[in-house]
C-alpha cells in the first residue's frame, strides 16, 4: 500500500440492536369475523368487469367445487379495511418513514433515506372460508447488505404469517424492503 493511501474501512448500517432485533415481531394483527359479503365483494372488484368465479360467490356451485362452500380469492385482504385487534382503522408511516420498520421494534434504524419494493413471495395455505378469524404476525427477517451504483444497500426481509382460528396457515408473504 502506498503510504498517502488510507484503507478505507467497511461502512455498514446494520448496527448491533438491529442484528439482535432479528426475528423479533413487529406487528401482531388479528381480524373481524370474514364474511359471506366480504368476500363477494371482494371477488367483483377483483375480477371487475368479468364475473368471477361462483365459488367466490354462489354457495350452490362453491358447494359443489372441491371447497365445499364458497372460499375467499387467494388475494382476499381480511384486513384491508378495519381491524378487531388492534382496534380500528389503522395507518402505516412506511411509505413516508424509511426507519418505520426498526422504530416499531423500539430501537434506531439505519437512516437511510431512500426505499423501495424489492419483491415478494407468497406461499399460500388453507383457503379463508365464512367466519374466519384471521391472525397476522410479521417478523423481521435477516438484514443483508451490498454496494450498488447509488452505494451501500441495506435488504431488510419481513415475513407475515397468516392463520385461520383453527392456527392452519392461511397465507405466508415474504417483503424484502430496500433501503439506501
Amino acid at each position: 500500500m502506498v503510504a498517502d493511501q488510507v484503507e478505507e474501512e467497511p461502512r455498514t448500517a446494520i448496527s448491533a440492536d438491529m442484528r439482535s432485533a432479528v426475528g423479533s415481531e413487529m406487528s401482531r394483527v388479528v381480524s373481524y369475523p370474514v364474511s359471506e359479503s366480504d368476500i363477494r365483494k371482494w371477488a367483483l372488484a377483483v375480477y371487475y368487469p368479468e364475473e368471477p368465479p361462483a365459488r367466490f360467490w354462489d354457495e350452490d356451485a362453491a358447494r359443489q367445487s372441491r371447497y365445499g362452500g364458497i372460499v375467499a380469492p387467494e388475494d382476499f385482504n381480511p384486513f384491508a379495511w378495519i381491524r378487531a385487534e388492534p382496534r380500528g382503522v389503522q395507518r402505516s408511516s412506511a411509505a413516508t418513514d424509511a426507519d418505520s420498520m426498526e422504530k416499531s421494534l423500539g430501537i434506531e434504524g439505519p437512516h437511510l433515506w431512500n426505499q423501495l419494493n424489492g419483491g415478494v413471495t407468497v406461499e399460500y395455505g388453507e383457503p379463508i372460508r365464512p367466519g374466519d378469524v384471521i391472525t397476522g404476525v410479521t417478523r423481521l427477517g435477516q438484514y443483508s447488505e451490498r454496494v450498488g451504483s447509488l452505494g451501500l444497500m441495506l435488504f431488510t426481509p419481513m415475513e407475515t404469517t397468516w392463520t385461520n382460528q383453527r392456527d392452519e396457515l392461511v397465507k405466508r408473504s415474504t417483503t424484502v424492503l430496500i433501503r439506501y
